[in-house]
């Protein structure tokens, strides 16, 4: 006895697919229910309304609708090159149909003298207009037409299984006559928008009988989309509100006032004295802090990290502060050991921290000595172990899982506060959607003195001018990195790459007058750290690398970066690259080095390098190039999955949506009024939600 439909009905209990279907569609295009198949959306339609004439008919690579009527017809070849010809006209002229496959099913439908309806994509043979597997079908004068067909996406596996665009079509059809499809969201939200009923918007988007009816369908349905997503974020940021306590940090002492007093390297922008505030204020709550905070490339998000640890220590808890590579968090821990100097207790745990250096450290942060760790994944590890952890940092967010944040929330009986730092400038959609359950905070003013970088883009037969540049930056005592995208020569890509651009700079730069550097991934740390070492005590004018310096690497005296192949990096990593100079009061600059003949994208991305330093306005750009997947490099549990909505395009309707629902939790934030029932049930996900099977 088949289950009663609804949502999460497996697909193979649909009319026409069965069993091994069902396996197919689910391994090709993981659609495993009922939910599934009715949400695989056409990514585009034909306009069948059109009939074109056959002296119309050019050979351009997109298809075409017409009437003929059948001349003649015959089968010729032998086994491989067997083949239905078939010739139709209208009253301007003649068109051939050519089918390779399915010749018995076709023969059967064709008959001479009759008009049929004819869709394909045109080529020329022998000067004639040719069409090879058209759609064919009798032309009935009083048939009612669709005005769009949808086209879907499949594969060649699904296609022999009749699976096709057009297989596809009909099961959809099937589908939506099978079930009855109820409301989701309330009247009262779908009045205030003109929200398209649910199965009005489901049928057009498939079956859509104007234009208009296709946009009112796409608009209620991505409207659907992105509140159901923020009604799930949102809510589980007030429920973790009220679930997880956090220390309360009541205190202002004598760690965070002398360090601001007397210790505090420049005066702080009003930006980061916002930022503070906005953590003071979680703080003293009770309840966990879970704050994003974004600044761009230099913008002193370290400095607003050591004084919110200071902070915690005056209250007499332990902080940690987790980066993703051993370079970024020796650097912090340097950093911060140069600013706090003996006053506070400091260690760093890496995955190359010698056993016996590890065991004190571990040790003394058990018992509460150690006031402040800096890690990698390491800190993750089960053994270490914290006395009163009460603010955990995590720098370069984006390189850590969720899971992962949460495996410092359970270090201490008490859940620690959380603040995730990221120097990648993440557009708003895309914030309010992957990091939604978090307060954001961004610092977007540099501090005083740093003047913007000057962003030129030089073409293979400029590389003259960007050697003497690099020799004028040297003179003056100041440095320069040049970044390779790849370590050793690659047959696939004609890139240059790093061995060879390193034998050339030796040639332009030879000892003993420059000293050049060189750091990639297959180094070991301690060479990477050698490496770098030597660069940052001016012993090296050069540093030769690949991006494994694109995150965290602070010289101020560097004041030039060369990124060789530049339209092989993305617009996120451009500009982290570009962060790396800039650091101090001199001018610096950053200098594209790419070849002759670029793609479209590739000139918009290095334009926008050139045109702005605004990290914000380059997020949004990569957004609109890449989507969302890509710039964060994670699916971070599928949130940014959307089958219909887009971030890049909808940034409006987003806004709206999750100001509605912010209004909606406001009132009524466990949705128990009636009104809000169906919000309920929809998100406790409910399988019924939505569906009736038709009797």
């Amino acid at each position: 006895m088949a289950p009663e439909f609804n949502l999460k009905t497996p697909i193979g209990y649909l009319s026409g697919i069965g069993p091994h279907r069902s396996d197919v569609l689910a391994k090709e295009l993981g659609i495993f229910v009922f939910g599934d198949l009715l949400h695989h959306y056409p990514f585009r339609y034909i306009d069948r309304t059109v009939f074109h004439k056959i002296n119309q008919i050019e050979p351009s690579g997109s298809g075409v609708q017409f009437l003929g009527r059948l001349v003649s017809y015959s089968i010729q070849g032998e086994k491989r090159t067997r083949r239905l010809v078939a010739a139709v006209k209208d009253e301007t002229g003649i068109a051939q149909l050519v089918w390779f496959q399915g010749i018995r099913w076709v023969e059967k439908m064709l008959k001479v003298g009759n008009v049929y309806t004819i869709y394909g994509t045109p080529t020329l043979f022998n000067d004639q207009i040719s069409i090879a597997h058209p759609e064919i079908e009798s032309y009935k004068p009083n048939q009612v037409n669709r005005t769009f067909q949808p086209v879907y996406n499949s594969t060649e596996k699904l296609k022999r299984l009749s699976l096709d665009s057009k297989g596809l079509s009909k099961a959809i059809d099937v589908l939506l006559k099978s079930v009855r499809i109820n409301e989701t969201i309330p009247l009262y939200i779908r009045s205030k928008y003109e929200l398209a009923d649910l199965p009005v918007a489901l049928r057009n988007i498939h079956f859509p009988e104007s234009t208009k009816s296709l946009a009112n369908a796409n608009y209620r349905l991505k409207f659907e989309e992105l509140f159901f997503l923020q009604l799930k974020i949102l809510k589980s940021k007030i429920t973790n509100s009220v679930r997880f306590a956090g220390p309360i940090f009541k205190n202002v002492g004598a760690n965070f006032n002398s360090f601001y007093s007397e210790r505090l390297p420049f005066e702080l922008t009003n930006a980061q004295k916002r930022v503070l505030k906005e953590i003071r204020r979680d703080t003293l709550h009770g309840a966990q802090m879970n704050r994003l905070l974004q600044g761009d490339v230099g913008s002193g998000k370290t400095i607003v990290a050591l004084l919110s640890m200071l902070l915690a220590l005056d209250n007499d808890f332990q902080a940690c502060l987790m980066a993703p590579t051993e370079i970024l968090a020796q650097q912090h821990y340097q950093g911060l050991k140069a600013l706090v100097g003996d006053g506070v207790e400091i260690s760093l745990l890496t995955g190359s921290t010698k056993r016996r250096q590890r065991s004190e450290i571990l040790t003394s942060l058990a018992d509460g000595e150690l006031q402040i760790i800096v890690g990698t994944h390491a800190l993750l590890e089960d053994n270490v172990k914290f006395n009163n952890l009460g603010l955990a940092i995590i720098d370069e967010q984006h390189r850590f899982g969720v899971q992962q944040r949460a495996k410092l929330w359970k270090k201490n009986k008490l859940t620690p506060h959380m603040l995730v730092m990221t120097a990648t400038p993440i557009p708003r959609t895309l914030a309010m959607t992957l990091y939604g359950d978090l307060d954001v905070s961004v610092i977007d003013e540099l501090p005083a003195g740093r003047r913007p970088i000057k962003t030129v883009h030089l073409k293979e037969n400029m590389r003259l001018r960007m050697f003497g540049l690099l020799r004028e930056e040297i003179s003056k005592g100041r440095q320069v990195y040049v970044v390779y995208p790849l370590i050793e020569e690659s047959e696939k890509l004609d890139l240059l790459y790093l061995n060879a651009g390193l034998e050339a700079l030796e040639r332009e730069f030879p000892l003993p007058t420059y000293k050049i550097g060189i750091v990639h991934g297959r180094l070991s740390p301690k060479e990477k750290e050698s490496e770098m070492e030597r660069f940052v005590k001016g012993q090296t004018q050069i540093l030769v690398a690949t991006t494994v310096i694109e995150v965290g690497v602070n010289v101020p005296n560097a004041s030039v970066m060369v990124i060789e192949n530049a339209e092989r990096f993305g617009l996120s990593q451009l500009h982290q690259l570009r962060g790396r100079v800039g650091r101090g009061a001199e001018q610096s600059f950053c200098i594209l080095m790419s070849k002759d003949k670029l793609s479209r994208e590739s000139k918009i991305r290095l334009e926008t390098m050139v045109e702005t330093n605004d990290g914000f306005k380059i997020a949004e750009k990569d957004l609109e190039l890449r989507g969302p997947g890509d710039i964060t490099g994670l699916q971070q549990s599928g949130i940014v999955n959307l089958k219909i909505a887009d971030l890049a395009t909808d940034q409006t309707l987003l806004q709206t949506v999750r100001n509605e629902v912010i209004h909606i939790l406001d009132n009524d934030p466990n949705l128990n009024l009636d009104e809000n029932t169906l919000l309920r049930k929809g998100l406790s996900g409910e399988p019924g939600i939505g569906w009736e099977k038709i009797s």
